[in-house]
């Protein structure tokens, strides 16, 4: 357990907006087939924007809204599996973008798929015994790793990205975190390509893929596995926990742990019908989001829990009421 303060938040989405009626024109699908499978109707794609651009968009609001100044930033974590580069590090890049080149930062990335802003929190609540404040990002620009000519994936994923500024505080954590080996190739991508083109590219080992019953039945086990973990160690039940805000893959996803925990979907917030799946930036997209809509008490309980290639998992329990 740690003790920590979210001490502000923001996120961004990618320029261009593609809708289901966009995707029947270019694959074999239709907009109730992707709705009643994923619950998704839209995601936004980046055009001109890199990872390194979004993760400064959405850091500069965490920073406005922590209201401190972005020198006080001391540690910059990103989690993406799309960087702009393999080196330098994006963490690297956003340092510059936010013109911090002459402050003494300590600036990595971190690659956990879509688990690794979960990642990056955890490792930053432990880094605040050494640093007073640490902004941490989810940032990703997955279209590039997509065939928009494979409709079992197209359909599912959007760029965005969401950021926190991180202080010490009375804020309780519990965390969890967990991987298994991916032998069975369920969910990969081979390598990156180096130039994006939506209009015109070919399938090939470079681009995402998954299979998709096996990611539904691992993603079912574990995320209900995480949120018991945490509620264990925190002596917490689930009718104690204000809002859970999973990673947003699919809406049968969630709503299938929802069933098997017999819990209220309500109580699991998402909007990955507006953004699709965004990998490591849907948790910190949707954390600020739920927070802007008043959906998270200032004393509240929330539960972040997440999956991804790896394969990845864990969660964290953000317990607002400290001691009390």
């Amino acid at each position: 357990m740690s003790s920590i303060e979210i001490l502000g938040t923001g996120f961004v989405r990618a320029q261009k907006k593609i809708s289901n009626q966009d995707l029947e024109k270019r694959v074999d699908t239709s907009d109730e087939w992707i709705v009643q499978r994923t619950g998704i109707s839209s995601r936004y794609v980046s055009e001109t924007e890199n990872t390194s651009d979004l993760a400064c968009q959405a850091s500069l609001q965490a920073i406005e809204d922590a209201k401190i100044q972005k020198e006080d930033i001391e540690v910059i974590i990103v989690a993406t599996m799309t960087p702009d580069c393999m080196t330098p590090s994006t963490a690297c890049l956003v340092q510059a973008k936010l013109g911090l080149n002459d402050c003494p930062v300590f600036a990595f990335d971190i690659n956990g798929a879509c688990s690794g802003f979960l990642y990056a929190f955890q490792i930053a609540s432990d880094l605040l015994n050494r640093y007073q404040h640490i902004l941490v990002i989810g940032s990703e620009t997955i279209s590039k790793m997509i065939d928009w000519n494979d409709r079992s994936t197209c359909v599912l994923f959007g760029d965005g990205a969401g950021a926190m500024v991180l202080g010490r505080g009375q804020t309780k954590l519990y965390h969890y975190a967990n991987s298994e080996g991916d032998v069975e190739d369920v969910l990969k991508a081979q390598g990156l390509p180096l130039v994006k083109d939506l209009q015109n590219n070919e399938a090939t080992t470079h681009y995402l893929n998954m299979k998709g019953n096996d990611v539904f039945r691992f993603a079912v086990r574990v995320l209900k596995e995480s949120i018991e973990n945490v509620l264990e160690q925190s002596h917490l039940t689930m009718d104690d926990i204000d809002l859970v805000i999973p990673h947003q893959a699919n809406y049968r996803i969630i709503s299938h742990v929802a069933k098997k925990m017999k819990v209220d979907l309500s109580k699991f917030y998402m909007n990955l019908q507006e953004f699709g799946n965004t990998s490591a930036a849907s948790i910190p997209i949707a954390y600020a989001m739920a927070q802007r809509e008043g959906k998270i008490p200032a004393n509240g309980r929330v539960i972040l829990v997440g999956f991804g290639a790896g394969l990845t998992y864990g969660a964290t329990l953000i317990d607002n009421r400290g001691g009390q």
